[in-house]
C-alpha cells in the first residue's frame, strides 16, 4: 500500500466518489459511489472503502512469447 493508496483512502473518507473516481476514473464505480453518497453520506463511505480495498485494478496481461517456427518440408 503505496502512499497514493492512502491519499485515495482519505479522499474516500472526507468525499466518497473523489476517492473512487482517482482509483477508476468515470467508469460505473464512481457512478455507483456518486449515487449511494446522495442517498446518504455513510453508504456513500462504505461503498468506496469497500471497492478502494476489496478490488484491484485488472493486472496487464502477460507479453506474449512466440515459438520459433519450424521449417516446413
Amino acid at each position: 500500500m503505496g502512499c497514493a493508496d492512502l491519499f485515495e483512502i482519505l479522499m474516500a473518507v472526507i468525499i466518497p466518489p473523489v476517492g473512487v473516481l482517482l482509483r477508476f476514473g468515470c467508469r460505473v464505480e464512481f457512478w455507483i459511489c456518486l449515487f449511494f453518497t446522495i442517498l446518504g453520506y455513510l453508504p456513500g463511505i462504505v461503498y468506496a472503502l469497500y471497492v478502494l480495498l476489496g478490488t484491484y485494478p485488472p493486472a496487464p496481461a502477460p507479453p506474449r512469447t512466440y515459438a520459433p517456427s519450424a521449417p516446413l518440408i
